[in-house]
């Protein structure tokens, strides 16, 4: 895994005023982990001038001072890690069961797959609900996901969990993400039942990656999300809160 490149913003006068990593969201530039560098500097007009268009993601002060300017918020989340040396999973987490029968599978299918129960995972009224149709939610995020345009190479500690039928009815992938084991989608057919699920895929997957000598895992979970709880219960601690937002194109 790489370690993480920043970009560097400079002033007129050359002197850095933030930084961030470079990424895209949303068809748009995406300044992502953006830091301040210059606190003297008005950084949410610098920003407006600097980055019109830019989806950013900051501190929730610097996005409600970006919102007050006419940005749009995308999303309001908290970022967790999980040490897996100072703190290892429990050796009963390895290779355990899943619950009715259900088998644990590697994370190699198609995306068509996935849209399922991914879809009734993240239904209308969901926080994290996407509004776009399944042709699009197949191109636009988990067909992505899965070849590791959107964020990163899938790791191997990534699971399914299919049925009886060989259906899929939840997983988790984790990635890369720019030197970071960083789990990016955890997720079940709530419809069809398999309460806990999401749980016993994280003990699998955790206890996987402390076996392939990952130092931590981490994630981020939206701000209303009731799997928050799922996590703290399973040792993630947080770690920061951010805002991201569209800023406002240029005039």
């Amino acid at each position: 895994m790489t370690e993480p490149d920043w970009v560097v913003k400079q002033g007129s006068d050359g002197a850095p005023v933030l930084r961030y990593q470079l990424g895209e969201r949303e068809g748009r530039p995406w300044a992502d982990l953006l830091e301040v560098l210059d606190e003297s500097v008005d950084a949410a007009e610098f920003i407006r001038t600097e980055l019109p268009g830019w989806v950013v993601s900051g501190t929730p002060e610097l996005g409600r001072r970006l919102v007050d300017g006419g940005a749009k918020v995308l999303r309001h989340a908290h970022s967790f890690r999980r040490d897996l040396r100072a703190d290892p999973p429990p050796a009963d987490w390895a290779g355990a069961p899943l619950r009715e029968g259900l088998r644990a599978v590697p994370c190699d299918r198609a995306p068509e797959e996935l849209l399922e129960p991914w879809r009734a995972a993240f239904a209308p009224g969901h926080v994290d609900h996407f509004p776009g149709d399944d042709a699009q939610a197949v191109a636009e995020r988990i067909g992505p996901l899965l070849s590791g345009k959107a964020i990163g190479p899938v790791l191997p500690s990534s699971l399914l969990a299919v049925d009886a039928e060989d259906r899929v009815v939840g997983g988790l992938v984790l990635t890369d993400r720019d030197g970071l084991p960083w789990i990016a989608e955890v997720f079940r057919h709530p419809e069809r039942g398999y309460r806990g699920l999401g749980a016993d895929l994280l003990r699998l997957a955790i206890a996987d990656a402390a076996a392939r000598g990952l130092a931590d895992v981490h994630l981020v979970v939206s701000e209303g999300n009731p799997a928050r709880r799922v996590y703290e219960s399973l040792g993630f601690l947080l770690q920061e809160t951010s805002l991201t937002v569209i800023v406002p194109d240029a005039a």
